[in-house]
């Protein structure tokens, strides 16, 4: 009887973690919210020097993705295609993403759960970056000293006035800026972000790397 209890406390336990574990597998269009990330791209620069978006062309924040996301942590990836990328969604692609590496990376993972063909997709990752102004003070080779996360948050707030509170994360790796993630809704408005979306920085000002 004993035996039977603690094996019948373990499978509960092991349930619960799988239900609060973040989900990586779902179907297309599937999900309850977008994060629209913009990777700060002189971070990436410094741990990737010969990638082609490296080459000296100024960028500050650059798109990362449109991606997909359940409301209780977690998202899809990698679901079955509505379409491919044709050459022409490639070449439309380009005027929004830095590199075709990244694009074609995009499309697989996060796209394809979007529930839309890939031309669909790229017209919402064009609104989505239509939608969050970046602010002035991160705009090309206008770029802050050190700044605490919260005032990188205040800085996106006061240039997208219906941006709430709770609607960004700061990452960091380290104590450097990596991105921001803002969370927008099925129609792509600003919306709150859940519990699973939160700044990633440690406490004080954060290093932001100067565009190159």
């Amino acid at each position: 009887m004993r035996w039977r209890t603690s094996w019948i406390a373990l499978c509960l336990v092991l349930t619960a973690l799988a239900d609060a574990a973040p989900r990586h597998q779902g179907q297309a269009g599937d999900f309850d919210f977008y994060v629209l990330s913009l990777s700060w791209s002189p971070t990436f620069c410094l741990t990737h020097p010969q990638d082609q978006q490296c080459t000296g062309k100024g960028y500050g924040f650059v798109l990362h993705g449109l991606w997909p996301q359940y409301a209780r942590g977690g998202w899809p990836a990698s679901c079955l295609p509505q379409s491919r990328l044709s050459a022409e969604e490639v070449a439309k692609g380009m005027s929004l993403f830095v590199t075709e590496k990244l694009l074609k990376h995009e499309w697989a993972k996060h796209g394809t759960c979007s529930g839309v063909d890939a031309s669909e997709y790229l017209d919402k990752t064009d609104t989505a970056l239509d939608v969050v102004q970046i602010p002035q003070a991160f705009e090309p080779f206008n770029v802050p000293g050190p700044l605490a996360a919260r005032d990188i948050e205040a800085l996106f707030r006061e240039s997208n006035p219906g941006m709430g509170r709770h609607g960004m994360a700061v990452i960091c790796k380290g104590k450097v800026l990596s991105e921001v993630r803002v969370c927008l809704n099925k129609e792509l408005r600003f919306a709150g972000c859940p519990k699973s979306i939160k700044t990633q920085c440690r406490g004080g000002e954060i290093r932001i790397p100067a565009q190159r």
